[in-house]
């Protein structure tokens, strides 16, 4: 887990989005969305520096998009 600014921000941006996610996913029983939701709560305590924080948080919320969507 990061300790930086910028790897506690992406933490806590992509973990409130997250369990909106599954919120929804749950509201709209939609298991994609609940699946997101899930890895967008916990991937940050796994990555190793800021820049996949932010790059891995930015392709699932283009992913929720795209099966939200649909």
């Amino acid at each position: 887990m990061n300790l930086s600014i910028s790897g506690l921000a992406a933490g806590l941006l992509f973990s409130v989005i997250g369990f909106w996610l599954l919120n929804e996913g749950k509201r709209r029983a939609k298991i994609t969305l609940i699946i997101i939701g899930v890895v967008l709560v916990g991937y940050t305590y796994f990555t190793a520096t800021p820049l996949t924080d932010w790059g891995i948080g930015i392709a699932l919320c283009c992913a929720a998009y795209y099966f939200w969507k649909n």
